[in-house]
């Protein structure tokens, strides 16, 4: 039986959770009592295992898949409102860390209920609240078998809810890619990653105008060649909350370790937005090395872990009736 739901899922929730504590503080900060596993308070003062809007919107995302077995997105804003006004999806009860992008555009759609116009469209708006938020719907295309187009389609429009500029859009499309070499092929880590990152790179010249694929596709020029990127010093990798800064980051740190554990501390011990490039990477390493490949104690200090593996549970459960009847 595969486990892609919950080796992906639980990637983001554990990622984000050991970031949590260090969120907004500096690499200097960071580095003067790194993070070595997991731990509470900090940052927004909670208990061990704590996870924030990353995984919350995440799981809002597979609850409404589970529920529909679609792609529905007014019953994503639906849950993503009551998310923010309600709750919902959190670990205790009521939502925290939100970010600006994210509040506009569920706040948008509240007013003009249209989710196709709902995110926001300008530079500014590239924040990485789609990019934290997309494994659910790589994991859902790649278990309905769509075909690029289509699959690229959902992503865009998935993350479009909240951040529908076309940069924050590629960079979902690209983690899609990633999601599906890592999954569907074999080899080294950097490898798939390089395999997606062509895909990516591919697609998108010939559905994107060459004035805009300039433009955009320069932003993430770096990851186009891995074995060069490798070799990027620290200093000089960000990990803001800017969409390509965070992609970025969470790659660098899976292809210049060698397991589960070093690529979790390495992700979140960079510092600034550290909830979300660990819930990013978080999500890639799980699917790559697997939920058991989970250091000890990590996985079982995840607030309501039972809650969140239930709806992994059906997912995977889904997916491999799926795939029974396919053959």
């Amino acid at each position: 039986m595969k486990h892609i739901w919950r080796d992906g899922i639980m990637g983001v929730v554990i990622g984000d959770a050991l970031g949590c504590p260090v969120q907004f503080e500096s690499r200097e900060e960071v580095a003067t009592h790194p993070v070595t596993g997991m731990r509470g308070y900090g940052t927004f003062n909670l208990p061990e295992g704590s996870w924030t809007d990353d995984s919350s919107l995440t799981l809002a995302l597979l609850d409404s898949l589970n529920k529909k077995d679609n792609i529905d997105l007014e019953d994503i804003m639906r849950n993503f409102i009551a998310w923010l006004d309600f709750g919902e999806y959190t670990p205790y009860g009521y939502s925290y860390d939100i970010g600006r992008g994210t509040a506009n555009g569920i706040n948008r759609y509240k007013r003009i209920h249209d989710p196709y116009n709902c995110g926001g469209t300008e530079e500014n708006n590239n924040g990485n609240g789609s990019l934290m938020r997309i494994m659910p719907i790589c994991l859902y295309c790649y278990e309905k078998g769509y075909d690029d187009e289509t699959a690229i389609k959902h992503i865009h429009d998935v993350s479009g809810l909240t951040h529908a500029h076309i940069r924050s859009k590629i960079a979902c499309g690209l983690y899609y890619f990633m999601v599906k070499a890592v999954i569907e092929d074999e080899g080294a880590l950097a490898k798939r990653l390089q395999h997606g990152i062509i895909h990516g790179f591919n697609y998108y010249m010939k559905h994107l105008d060459l004035e805009t694929y300039k433009k955009e596709m320069d932003c993430f020029d770096r990851l186009y060649d891995l074995s060069e990127f490798a070799k990027i010093p620290e200093y000089k990798i960000k990990s803001s909350g800017y969409v390509v800064d965070s992609i970025e980051a969470s790659v660098w740190s899976l292809i210049t370790t060698s397991n589960a554990t070093e690529a979790y501390l390495k992700a979140v011990n960079l510092g600034d937005d550290t909830d979300t490039v660990g819930a990013i990477t978080g999500g890639l390493i799980g699917l790559f090395y697997g939920f058991n490949a989970t250091p000890n104690g990590w996985a079982d200090a995840i607030q309501k872990k039972d809650w969140i593996l239930d709806m992994c549970e059906v997912a995977d459960e889904r997916l491999n009736k799926h795939m029974f009847t396919a053959q």
